[in-house]
């Protein structure tokens, strides 16, 4: 796969890609607490699934009385048992 100029120059620099290309940081904290950083809205929220749109596709948690706790600008955080999160493209 061909890689843009941006990237290159990322790379060369050693500078963190979802500081600058807005990659979306996930952080998983046991079974029962996420965190999506670089989020681009919600697409769907029920208690048994979470949808959030990401510049690299849909985010999609599984889980089990889930809830989010915050949502701003540039975070999200859910809790409740999270069974899995996967990236759909």
């Amino acid at each position: 796969m061909k890689r843009s100029l941006k990237e290159n120059i990322i790379e060369a620099i050693d500078f963190p890609k979802d500081a600058l290309l807005n990659f979306p940081k996930i952080t998983i904290i046991g079974k029962s607490h996420l965190t999506v950083e670089n989020h681009r809205g919600i697409v769907e929220y029920l208690p048994e699934r979470v949808r959030i749109n990401s510049t690299v596709g849909i985010i999609r948690i599984v889980g089990e009385n889930m809830v989010i706790n915050s949502i701003m600008t540039e975070v999200i955080t859910i809790t409740g048992e999270i069974k899995s999160v996967e990236i759909v493209v």
